[in-house]
């Protein structure tokens, strides 16, 4: 009759529930995590998890963050190691050293970062960024960016 009720609940999150650090909140030290974690806030230390880190639009983060996924609206200074997507939206501003394996950057976004990228076999493409969005998509729109090899990294821009 209740069997309903009592079946174990699944978890979406890999890790468990996500976690916040909200608007007007500042922590210094070190996070590690199994599970999300958005940052609205402030947080001078280093984040580790097996998730995803989101960092709001009011969010800052100075330290090293190493994550699977990672959205950025807010600002970040310092080592970002993504595994596999890093999202920048319109009013993200990076600074410091970046190594992902995809890379999506909105116009209007400030990336001046130096930025490695992770091939699907594991080869890394390098290379030194110092640009915001806004010149990176002017780039992008010509025929994409130049690796230190010479090698277009992506392709023509495509409008959405």
């Amino acid at each position: 009759m209740f069997s309903d009720n009592k079946k174990p609940r699944t978890m979406n999150e890999i890790g468990g529930q996500p976690n916040r650090i909200e608007k007007n909140t500042k922590i210094k030290g070190d996070i590690v995590s199994e599970a999300d974690f958005r940052i609205d806030g402030k947080l001078d230390g280093n984040v580790k998890t097996s998730g995803k880190v989101v960092i709001g639009k009011d969010g800052y983060i100075h330290g090293k963050v190493e994550c699977v996924n990672a959205d950025i609206e807010g600002s970040f200074n310092g080592e970002l190691l993504v595994s596999d997507l890093l999202s920048l939206k319109s009013s993200a501003v990076i600074e410091g050293t970046v190594a992902v394996t995809k890379l999506a950057v909105e116009p209007g976004a400030t990336f001046n970062a130096s930025c490695t990228m992770k091939g699907k076999g594991g080869a890394s493409l390098s290379s030194s960024t110092s640009s915001s969005a806004s010149t990176t998509a002017k780039t992008a729109a010509t025929g994409g960016f130049k690796s230190s090899l010479g090698n277009n990294v992506n392709g023509p821009a495509k409008a959405s």
